[in-house]
């Protein structure tokens, strides 16, 4: 594997996370400064909680849901690329992504 490919990734990958967070702060300290109406900068700043509170839980039941098809690739014994690998741990994903909907739509 190409590790030295890997390390261009991931610093591009963090400095985006960073100027987003730096974005993302400032708005909120623009919000807060602005005087505006309390109830609507505490609801605004809820809903941005409750916003990533459902992003990690999305990320931890789509990744968990991922590496049980990895699991099951791993425990047929395939060592190759093929369509039926790559179906399970697309599948894996998309029901990932459904038991989320269904998780999320009995917290709201």
């Amino acid at each position: 594997m190409n590790f030295e490919l890997l390390i261009p990734i991931t610093l591009f990958l963090c400095i985006a996370y960073s100027i987003k967070a730096v974005v993302d702060a400032r708005v909120r300290k623009q919000l807060v400064a602005s005087n505006g109406d309390p109830s609507l900068v505490r609801n605004i700043l809820e809903g941005d909680e409750t916003a990533r509170r459902l992003s990690s839980l999305r990320w931890g039941i789509t990744l968990v849901a991922l590496s049980l098809g990895f699991g099951i690739v791993e425990a047929r014994g395939w060592e190759q690329i093929t369509p039926g690998a790559i179906a399970v741990l697309v599948g894996a994903l998309g029901l990932g992504n459904l038991v989320f909907f269904a998780v999320s739509r009995k917290l709201r």
